[in-house]
């Protein structure tokens, strides 16, 4: 029996070693094309998608409330399918030819969101400029084709997210050194693409939108993914094409079905010894140790007379029978649950920024000194995007080898400990909003305004550049608590579930952004008919926005105090103490029995 289990895992480690022989790894040499298709596809998506706010209340002639409410949606919808995309491209497709479908599908709705601009009969007559005048909504048929767009930027969206970044590294070789320095370069080429596609979008692309004409400035868009369409297909012949291998999505559900079939079975006393232990010779994950937390799930692992064990040492039935490392990568993905749910709420203050600061600055006097130039409202997003850009390299340079010399960990804190620290200048960002608000409201209530809105009303003397601040502490937010959770999630699932990872950022994203939708509803139907007014009505100056983000800064208050909680209790993969003892008492009891 030993000599062909010998046999078999040889024969198994010449298939591996024949496979990756064959593969032709270009590296750098394709880069062009992916960096190339990379940047054009973010500069065609955030082109359109930064200034979407002002084009559904300016152009479609909707309500604040309801482009809030849509774009809430839109961005959560967006994040969900990511999830999805991550499922079909591991089990069906492969990363290739998901991104190939993914970039097609993000330029039919870039140009059709585009069209509604540019033909007159596929959005709503425009409005007059003055307050009072009376517009005309979008018809059911014009809702349609919009509504036809956005559908199609969320299935490309669904494959490009999940899969761009993996597929980049997938062009160098991890097994020499060459390619593991392509590996991190490229990942600091991809942060800066996206990086300058934010800078182009919020500045270039949004000035020729607001200013000159939506036709145009959703058209640029529209021809960037075009261009980003052909330069994917033209490195067709030099990618590495990792073909689909089955999602880790059923393996998940094989240890929760067999533990609940056998949820009538008795724990062992030592399951680290007794539990069933199978690790596949093709697995790419690492060996996980035993670990003491969610204990039912063990019962998935344990062996009964009825179970069946091949040759090979696996299970027959992988439904009546799970390995304790299969229990185990299921364990990772429960843990991080909850660190996940504080994250959603953090993020709620990202979506703020993105919505309401934007009608914030609209009613703001955005005009820079003497000069006749007034910036977009869209624009002033860059400020949080600047701060995260800024920050981080003062933090990895500075901050990190400071931090080294006292504590002696790796990254001077530990992962949780920097999104604990973003989670609290998240409860300060929308303080600071409040403040703000409260400040531009009672100077357009009380002083001469520079002019009205059309159909909102007076727009305040205040500098829009009072926005800075909230939007510099959001993007600090995002430089602590939002880099934080990519590594987190990269570094505590196996790694065959980091795609899953990769979707998790964003399906918490997305239900930040439903979260946020909620909330408007509930807030804007409970004050509407209230002594104090409505607090988020068209016009700023009538409502109380300002209590609307008190609101969400109690909310993440709470939020601290169940992250600091929830820090505590968990434990990171494999460094636990539970488990190092679990280890050396095994040795122990081995060398007894010996």
């Amino acid at each position: 029996m030993e000599k062909n289990d010998r046999g078999t895992m040889e024969n198994n480690e010449k298939a591996v070693t024949t496979e990756e022989t064959k593969i032709n790894y270009r590296g750098w040499k394709s880069m062009p094309f992916i960096i190339g298709n990379e940047t054009f596809e973010k500069l065609g998506a955030i082109g359109t998608l930064s200034n979407l706010l002002i084009y559904l209340t300016g152009v479609f002639n909707m309500k604040s409330i309801t482009a809030a409410l849509i774009i809430n949606i839109f961005n959560g919808t967006t994040n969900f399918a990511t999830l999805l995309g991550a499922f079909i491209s591991d089990t069906y497709f492969g990363r290739y030819k998901t991104l190939g479908l993914a970039t097609i599908a993000s330029f039919m709705g870039l140009l059709a969101i585009q069209l509604t601009a540019a033909i007159k009969k596929l959005h709503p007559p425009h409005c007059g400029s003055g307050q009072n005048d009376t517009c005309t909504g979008p018809t059911t048929g014009q809702m349609a084709f919009l509504l036809t767009g956005f559908g199609m930027l969320i299935v490309g969206a669904a494959g490009i997210r999940p899969c761009n970044l993996a597929f980049g590294a997938n062009q160098f070789n991890p097994e020499t050194e060459s390619g593991k320095k392509g590996i991190n370069s490229f990942f600091n080429w991809y942060f800066f693409t996206y990086t300058f596609a934010q800078l182009v979008s919020l500045t270039l692309i949004v000035y020729v939108q607001s200013n000159v004409s939506w036709a145009i400035g959703l058209g640029i868009p529209a021809i960037l993914m075009l261009i980003s369409c052909a330069l994917f297909f033209m490195g067709s012949k030099m990618y590495v094409k990792v073909k689909a291998t089955g999602s880790p999505v059923t393996s998940v559900a094989q240890v929760i079905v067999v533990a609940t079939k056998k949820r009538q079975l008795k724990l062992p006393e030592q399951p680290w010894l007794s539990l069933f232990k199978y690790m596949p010779p093709s697995s790419i994950n690492s060996k996980l140790p035993y670990s003491d937390q969610f204990r039912f799930l063990d019962k998935a692992a344990i062996v009964t007379p009825q179970d069946q064990i091949n040759p090979d040492g696996s299970a027959t039935d992988p439904w009546k029978l799970c390995s304790m490392q299969q229990v185990e990568e299921v364990k990772c993905l429960l843990r991080v649950i909850p660190i996940w749910v504080a994250a959603i709420l953090y993020h709620l203050v990202i979506v703020q920024q993105n919505t309401y600061a934007v009608f914030q600055a609209v009613q703001s006097n955005r005009q820079l000194g003497n000069i006749n130039f007034k910036i977009p409202p869209a624009s002033y997003i860059v400020f949080m995007m600047l701060s995260l850009t800024i920050w981080i390299p003062i933090y990895d340079r500075i901050l990190v080898p400071f931090l080294q010399r006292i504590t002696g960990k790796e990254g001077g804190i530990t992962i949780l400990q920097r999104m604990g620290i973003g989670i609290f200048i998240s409860i300060l960002t929308m303080l600071v909003s409040a403040l703000v608000e409260e400040r531009r409201r009672t100077i357009a209530l009380t002083r001469p305004n520079m002019g009205i809105a059309p159909r909102r009303g007076a727009i305040s003397s205040m500098p829009g550049l009072w926005l800075i601040p909230q939007l510099m502490l959001a993007g600090l937010v995002e430089a602590f608590a939002s880099v934080a959770q990519v590594e987190f999630y990269y570094k505590q699932f196996p790694e065959n579930m980091r795609s899953i990872g990769g979707s998790l950022l964003y399906c918490g994203m997305g239900f930040s952004s439903y979260l946020s939708s909620f909330m408007i509803s509930i807030i804007h139907r409970t004050t509407e008919g209230a002594a104090s007014g409505n607090w988020l009505p068209e016009d700023l100056n009538k409502g109380r926005l300002d209590y609307f983000y008190y609101t969400i800064a109690a909310i993440e208050v709470l939020n601290f105090c169940y992250f600091l909680v929830c820090a505590k209790w968990y434990k990171y993969k494999g460094t636990c103490k539970d488990t190092l003892q679990d280890n050396l008492r095994s040795i122990q009891l081995e060398k007894t029995a010996v």
